[in-house]
């Protein structure tokens, strides 16, 4: 009786434990996904979209072209830290959700790395990288910096993206 007692014990204290860090960022343990507060304050799937609608009146989950349409305030500033002549709508395409590609576009225009080759090395997939070799695997903003500029150190590179992060979500904000 007492090691069942114990057992239990255990289980609801690691349970509880578990549960700090996603209760912190503000997502059960339940909620898949994950990522930074900045990518999912931005489109998601669950919440506010960046256009403000809430996703119970939307048609589900909204890509990050599709959110970048609605908001043309963000397009706009979007398109004056990419290359002249990009296609937001191309250039967003594959991202999970529009703060991921938002926080690639300022790591992009801050660090001096071109967005193709960020975002081939984030995505791994032939969609993103027309005429360029696809990496085996994709990778988090931090290690696509680290992998293009190796010289920038893991620390560096970690507080580039969170930096980027920061920026997006301001973005969502404004």
């Amino acid at each position: 009786m007492k090691r069942i007692f114990v057992t239990i014990t255990l289980a609801a204290a690691a349970a509880w434990i578990m549960a700090i860090p996603a209760a912190a960022q503000g997502r059960s343990q339940s909620h898949p996904g994950g990522g930074s507060a900045a990518a999912g304050s931005m489109g998601g799937g669950h919440g506010m979209d960046a256009s403000g609608k809430s996703g119970s009146e939307t048609s589900g989950p909204r890509t990050p072209d599709q959110l970048l349409t609605q908001n043309t305030q963000l397009s706009s500033k979007l398109s004056g830290l990419l290359p002249a002549g990009t296609d937001l709508q191309t250039a967003a395409a594959g991202y999970r959700n529009l703060g991921q590609f938002v926080a690639a576009v300022h790591v992009s225009h801050s660090l001096d790395i071109p967005f193709a080759q960020l975002k081939c090395t984030e995505l791994a997939t032939a969609a993103a990288c027309p005429g360029m070799t696809v990496p085996s695997k994709g990778s988090h903003l931090g290690q696509a910096i680290q992998a293009l500029k190796p010289a920038m150190s893991s620390t560096d590179s970690k507080a580039a993206a969170k930096q980027a992060e920061k920026e997006a979500s301001a973005d969502a904000h404004s």
